[in-house]
């Protein structure tokens, strides 16, 4: 499924690939093969590199052939299950065209491809292509923070009870800042070369930057670096935050467990004693009528001071 786009002096024209013309930005989601092969030879890209962003476990790179610039970067994306990954956008330019491609619909490119940004032209498809990148580090300190959010929910209810669904849900959340830290490394070594790129001439014919160009890819390293900063910090604070929990449910069970034995040792000792006057055997107040009673108060005693001497120990 593709989207054809192009900014005229009135506006935004939806196109069709039959119509496609110089300027125009082909917004590309979840391709079937035949498609890949029409899209390549309407806009003379190479097949390999419409077929790279295809690959969930693609590396993010800025790579020229054939008068193409590709440039893969991995990109946010939330679940609805509250899950945060990341997946690879393309984005190629060509003397005429600007190209993206993405396995998932998603928010990087949706607020250009419904129009309700009116501050890109796809005509100047080298700050348009900066714009995107922008779009995405934005996505990235976006999702950081609401991870953040989430981390500080679950810490509130964690101090009052410790539930096997909060402790797997910050698990998950440290599993999504992982992918983020190796996301955005990669990403922010793209900018770099893209950054090198303005000196070269091989890209001098696909790309041009003007000094707002530069200005906005000094903006896209910027917030990269943020994002980097923010998703190592939350790392580290989520690390320690699992590392106490876990400590404290540690704890927890070793209380648990010197409660239980020294309930056992204060339940055996009436036993102990009941077991001893049971037997067949003469022993001390058999045939004293009171007998029973004495006993009683005897291990009441003897089990009052093992209690006692338990608590004062801090057994329980």
């Amino acid at each position: 499924m593709y989207k054809i786009l192009k900014s005229t002096t009135t506006g935004i024209d939806e196109l069709d690939l039959t119509q496609l013309e110089k300027g125009s930005w082909i917004d590309v989601v979840a391709p079937d093969n035949d498609e890949l092969k029409t899209l390549a030879a309407a806009t003379r890209i190479p097949l390999d590199f419409l077929t790279a962003p295809l690959d969930r476990e693609e590396k993010s790179r800025v790579e020229i052939d054939e008068g193409c610039l590709l440039v893969l970067i991995d990109i946010p994306f939330f679940r609805s299950n509250k899950d945060y990954e990341t997946m690879p956008l393309g984005i190629i330019a060509t003397p005429d065209y600007l190209v993206t491609l993405c396995l998932e619909a998603n928010a990087v490119t949706v607020d250009f491809n419904n129009n309700s940004s009116r501050t890109f032209n796809t005509m100047k498809r080298t700050r348009f292509l900066f714009q995107i990148l922008y779009k995405s580090a934005t996505l990235y300190l976006k999702y950081i923070r609401n991870i953040m959010k989430r981390t500080d929910d679950l810490e509130q209810h964690l101090r009052q009870s410790m539930e096997n669904a909060q402790l797997i849900s910050m698990l998950d959340l440290q599993k999504s800042l992982t992918y983020f830290a190796t996301s955005l490394k990669s990403d922010y070594m793209v900018t770099e070369k893209l950054l090198r790129l303005r000196l070269s001439a091989q890209a001098q014919h696909v790309i041009k930057m003007y000094e707002e160009d530069e200005d906005l890819l000094e903006d896209v390293i910027i917030e990269y670096k943020q994002a980097i900063e923010m998703v190592e910090m939350y790392s580290n604070i989520l690390n320690s935050m699992m590392e106490v929990f876990a400590s404290i449910i540690s704890n927890s069970l070793n209380l648990v467990m010197r409660f239980l034995t020294s309930v056992t040792i204060i339940i055996a000792i009436p036993t102990f004693i009941s077991s001893l006057w049971g037997m067949n055997v003469p022993v001390p107040f058999a045939d004293n009528p009171h007998g029973f009673f004495i006993l009683g108060i005897l291990a009441t005693l003897i089990t009052a001071c093992a209690a006692y001497w338990l608590w004062k120990r801090k057994m329980f």
